[in-house]
């Protein structure tokens, strides 16, 4: 029996909020596309190859795109994660995307960059995450592959929700985020880089609980294009990456 991937009609419903509004001809199944999306997505298909249960792949592909540049997978992710309560801690760190030779293109063209550098590993992306204390996502950002840890916080930290304590590793480990962090009444548990004149403690225990976020990652990079960047649009490939947070965490 081949292996379809089908969001459930209680799933739906949980999304229907955040979809758009249909004007004039009502539109293709929502459950039947939004399903499409997902399993060409999650195996890492050109879209030609959705499987025809899905109805015309053409279909799957312009409405992954319309929604994608209206930002509506980006709202749901944001909209079902905001539902998980006020976290009681809170877990930063950083991937790096490998970008396919397809994506892999550094001219800029059009208004958006496209958020890949390059590293010594070659052409890829950046996602910068916050999760909860159960390794759910929270918060991401996109950037290029050669940006650093501490330059993402700084780029998300405005965003981050009231929490007692936030785990990070030393790539985070900078004065001005700790007194950040310290500013919002958040307890830093990050360890201090080797190079650090005075030493600051951290709780060793409660550090271990960090590996949840390695884990949140390893998750999301089992989806094929999540794991390799083909998408050279940065929306589009954000808008993937908050469909598969999205089924795998939140749904």
């Amino acid at each position: 029996m081949p292996d379809h991937y089908w969001i459930t009609e209680a799933q739906l419903e949980r999304i229907k909020p955040y979809l758009p509004r249909s004007h004039g001809r009502p539109r293709v199944d929502d459950r039947r596309v939004i399903s499409g999306i997902t399993h060409v997505i999650r195996n890492g298909l050109r879209w030609r190859d959705a499987p025809e249960v899905y109805g015309p792949h053409k279909t799957l592909y312009n409405r992954f795109m319309r929604w994608s540049r209206l930002g509506v997978f980006n709202r749901i992710f944001a909209g079902l994660a905001a539902t998980g309560g006020k976290p009681d801690q809170l877990m930063i760190d950083a991937t790096h995307l490998k970008a396919h030779r397809t994506a892999a293109s550094l001219l800029k063209k059009g208004m958006f960059p496209r958020r890949i550098g390059r590293t010594k590993g070659g052409l890829n992306s950046k996602l910068h995450a916050v999760c909860d204390g159960k390794g759910r996502p929270l918060i991401m950002l996109l950037s290029e592959g050669q940006m650093s840890d501490y330059k993402g916080a700084a780029l998300m930290i405005d965003a981050f929700p009231k929490a007692k304590t936030l785990l990070a590793d030393r790539g985070y480990d900078a004065d001005w985020f700790r007194n950040a962090l310290a500013e919002r009444n958040i307890f830093a548990c990050i360890p201090s880089k080797a190079n650090r004149k005075v030493q600051m403690p951290h709780d060793g225990t409660l550090y271990r609980r960090r590996h949840k976020i390695e884990n949140m990652f390893g998750r999301l990079k089992d989806w094929r294009r999540i794991h390799t960047r083909y998408d050279r649009c940065a929306h589009t490939f954000m808008s993937a990456i908050c469909v598969a947070a999205t089924v795998i965490f939140w749904l």
